[in-house]
């Protein structure tokens, strides 16, 4: 059976699929990222010869996403800094001796949901994935918004408080600032350390927890509601880490969202959990490596 392979390479860990050409998840693995350099791409060359030995040939297509700016050419991460060090201008096609079409890891979680998840049959959709930081993305009138660098869908780095002190990208008061988990202990006074302490400690009625975590939530809130205002999507889709919080972050932020969106006519964005979960951007990168193969052009449908 012919098949093809999708990664999706983070920071802590790299999810590997085996998938069919339909859309079948044929196998699933994860190990450790290993962040040092050059480390992480050998545990892919080894991870990705073992399949192929296994399945007694090689794949038709194989596709990588990770974070940062994906090059024009899909051959690299043309801008990454601060983490995962060497991904920045590596090559993976000359690395693995094979063709690897390469793509931001937001923009292939999305590209994932939209073939096989929640946004199946959609033509206009918004991710964001909330988690260490913020990630996003968005299909508009059935394509990926990339832009002119590669930058278009860090929604994360979107303004929800301009006297906030600049983000990691200089944006003053980033949505990632609001509710992103990397700077928790700061905007809890020390208090949490993770959103997961944080949401059980509002679950048992914690009322300082509770202030917290209302507070992030309203910030996402007035981001999601600007989203629509933006893109006009039929969709809006919470992954990550932290969307597995579920009915306590859902439930603020659906009544959150009846005060800010605005419904011309009635009309209701859904705002919906993700479905593939940390699957997604492996899937993703699979599926966007198959479309490669015949054109760029077409769009995702």
């Amino acid at each position: 059976m012919s098949y093809s392979i999708g990664i999706d390479l983070g920071g802590t860990n790299i999810k590997i699929v085996v998938i069919s050409n339909d859309g079948n998840v044929l196998h699933y693995l994860t190990c450790d990222t290993a962040d040092s350099e050059g480390s992480w791409a050998q545990t892919i060359k080894q991870n990705i010869d073992l399949i192929q030995e296994q399945r007694g040939q090689s794949a038709c297509h194989i596709g990588l996403a990770a974070p940062g700016l994906a090059a024009r050419d899909g051959r690299s991460i043309s801008y990454m800094q601060g983490r995962l060090a060497g991904l920045q201008g590596f090559v993976w096609q000359d690395f693995l001796k094979s063709p690897v079409v390469i793509l931001n890891d937001a923009h292939a979680a999305l590209l994932g949901e939209a073939w096989q998840g929640v946004a199946r049959g959609y033509r206009n959709a918004i991710l964001l994935t909330l988690g260490t930081g913020v990630g996003g993305a968005a299909l508009i009138d059935g394509r990926l918004i990339k832009g002119q660098i590669g930058r278009a869908g860090h929604l994360g780095h979107v303004t929800v408080y301009s006297d906030g002190s600049p983000d990691i990208v200089n944006t003053p008061g980033s949505l990632e600032q609001m509710i992103g988990n990397y700077n928790l202990s700061e905007r809890s006074g020390g208090r949490f350390s993770s959103t997961r302490l944080l949401v059980e400690a509002h679950l048992r009625g914690e009322n300082e927890a509770t202030k917290i975590w209302l507070r992030s939530i309203h910030h996402l809130a007035a981001a999601v509601a600007s989203f629509i205002n933006a893109f006009d999507p039929q969709i809006v889709i919470v992954g990550g880490g932290i969307a597995q919080a579920g009915s306590a972050l859902f439930d603020p932020l659906h009544k959150e969202l009846d005060r800010f969106e605005w419904r011309p006519l009635g009309h209701t964005v859904q705002v919906v959990p993700a479905a593939l979960g940390e699957k997604a951007g492996a899937i993703g990168a699979a599926y966007h490596a198959q479309r490669d193969a015949f054109t760029r052009d077409i769009p995702p449908y």
